[in-house]
């Protein structure tokens, strides 16, 4: 893990994010990219023309600037190598977009969350990067002031197509010296016994050069409120999920647990992408 991306807005929870990943970068020697991106409304633009050369464009892109440099000003990230780029994008495109670029290790977004109709009809720009990304993304809610993984909770189904993302699961987690706990929630539409789920974990667990695990299956009504219980229950640092990248009406009718997750719980998840 040597290069981290911020996407940020400039917003408290982005500077959240910036904190966390400071803290990650002075550790393990990192660099970070802050990416702010702009979104100028196509219509506005001359098809003869780029996106750099609108009088907006221009405007804020020195607005921009001038914020980057007051935030690159802060104390927490005195010593680091922090790079700035400002693009024209939507936002996941323009993250796709450096993190390629740049061979990103780990995205590390802020989100204050969305519910209701808002988060039915557009979601939030920080569900469409984990929707999206191919590249980790960490998503910080609060301020954390020294922040330790110590418990991660790894939650699956722990099926033969999860095992990549797992694999950089344990990565992350070795890297930062976690326990991983992993876990599979039992709802009345997906029920099985526990000696089965059991076995399953465990048969999982065993294609892995891995020790630092416990097992555990937890009975909740739904697989997000079984992730958030157990979490609480065991004061965990960081909950982990795969995402399966659905976009369009299957987002829309199927929903995604990890998104869901992304929005509600209130301890920092990170996604990896199947």
């Amino acid at each position: 893990m040597k290069k981290l991306l911020v996407p940020t807005d400039f917003s408290e929870q982005a500077e959240n994010a910036l904190k966390v990943a400071a803290q990650l970068a002075k550790k393990y020697d990192c660099e970070i990219y802050l990416l702010h991106i702009l979104e100028i409304p196509l219509q506005e633009v001359d098809p003869m023309s780029s996106y750099s050369s609108l009088p907006e464009a221009v405007f804020f892109m020195k607005l921009a600037h001038q914020k980057f440099e007051k935030l690159k000003s802060k104390d927490y990230l005195e010593g680091l190598t922090v790079h700035e780029t400002v693009d024209f994008h939507e936002i996941f495109k323009g993250v796709f977009h450096v993190s390629k670029k740049h061979n990103i290790d780990l995205i590390v977004m802020g989100s204050n969350g969305v519910s209701g109709l808002r988060e039915m009809l557009i979601g939030s720009n920080t569900e469409k990067v984990v929707r999206t990304s191919e590249t980790p993304v960490l998503v910080v809610k609060n301020e954390h002031k020294d922040f330790k993984v110590n418990d991660f909770v790894f939650a699956s189904d722990f099926k033969d197509e999860s095992k990549k993302t797992y694999e950089k699961a344990i990565n992350f987690a070795q890297t930062l010296g976690s326990k991983m706990h992993l876990l599979m929630v039992n709802t009345p539409t997906k029920f099985i016994t526990t000696g089965e789920a059991k076995e399953r974990i465990e048969s999982f667990a065993k294609s892995f050069n891995f020790s630092n695990y416990s097992v555990n299956i937890y009975n909740d009504i739904s697989i997000e409120k079984g992730v958030m219980n157990f979490s609480k229950s065991i004061h965990a640092d960081l909950i982990g999920m795969s995402t399966h990248g659905r976009q369009g009406i299957s987002h829309f009718f199927n929903g995604s647990i990890s998104e869901d997750l992304v929005n509600h719980a209130k301890r920092p998840v990170i996604t990896f992408k199947i």
